[in-house]
């Protein structure tokens, strides 16, 4: 199984990938918000050093209970922080030149982020249309479908499933097959569960237990598992408090073959991530990655 983002080609299996997240907001779950590009782009710097593969911007909090921003304003923003990409190095690892996802739903945003650069969308709306996988065609950049239902920054917690496995397996063959059709190779795509995205306790631990399911479309499961409600709720910890959490999620995770987890602390889930390779046996020598 083959990802191409750009310039960069990933020949799975391989060691997995860890995506360092940077909110350039003022108003961030956990607490990590940051306004300032410089700030920002130190952090992004730090994340690489611990060895973070891509470094996912955002610059829209996807918090219910703040309003949201205008597409200007968060394109502004996104536009100012890639600018200055190339200033992020990493000397010490295989992937020298990191990779950049953008993290936004709206397509005004998405394209004038992927004019300016990234590697990735990663669209936490759904992909409700076609738009987004079109401007990922015209540009090349990788595409990240997340499952979810309704539109982002508007509460769910009233959704409910009958067999929320199933909702994923339809929602992503429909998915899928709406990228591809507007252009988007399927060695482009890649699938995000979209755990605590309208969705309940129960349905997010259902979907850690039975995340294989998902491997038959044959392409990367990236999972979201930093600090989120479902460890909260379990733990009745805070978001700053549930990063113990977050690696036994991580380790759930990749011993159901996840290959992408994208969190806050980067150090800690590089060093999880590496300790289950060699407890797997899966040796980390020869990550088959071009394009770097």
């Amino acid at each position: 199984m083959r990802l191409v983002a750009r310039k960069f080609t990933f020949e799975f299996p391989r060691p997995a990938l860890v995506m360092g997240i940077v909110n350039l907001v003022a108003d961030s779950f956990s607490g990590d918000g940051i306004t300032e590009i410089d700030a920002a782009l130190a952090h992004a710097r730090e994340l690489v050093a611990q060895g973070a593969d891509i470094v996912d911007i955002g610059a829209e909090s996807a918090r219910t209970n703040r309003s949201a921003i205008s597409p200007e304003e968060e394109a502004a923003q996104l536009v100012r922080f890639i600018e200055r990409w190339d200033e992020i190095r990493n000397p010490k690892s295989k992937i020298q030149n990191p990779i950049l996802s953008i993290n936004t739903w709206r397509p005004e945003v998405a394209r004038v982020a992927l004019a300016a650069g990234g590697d990735m969308l990663n669209d936490i709306g759904g992909l409700p249309t076609d738009e987004n996988a079109r401007i990922c065609a015209e540009t090349g950049a990788a595409l990240l479908i997340m499952h979810t239902v309704g539109t982002p920054k508007v509460p769910h917690t009233h959704v409910g499933y009958a067999d929320v496995m199933r909702s994923l397996d339809d929602f992503f063959a429909e998915k899928i097959a709406l990228a591809e059709s507007a252009g988007v190779p399927r060695d482009a795509i890649v699938l995000d569960p979209g755990i605590d995205f309208a969705k309940q306790r129960d349905d997010n631990l259902r979907i850690f237990r039975e995340l294989d399911r998902l491997h038959h479309f044959q392409r990367p499961i990236l999972l979201p598992v930093s600090r989120k409600t479902v460890v909260g709720e379990v733990l009745d910890l805070p978001p700053a408090e549930r990063d113990a959490g977050t690696v036994a999620c991580i380790t759930s995770g990749f011993l159901r073959g996840a290959q992408i987890f994208r969190v806050h602390n980067v150090r800690a889930a590089v060093q999880s991530l590496r300790m289950l390779e060699a407890v797997e046996n899966q040796s980390a020598a020869d990550p088959k990655t071009s394009g770097a």
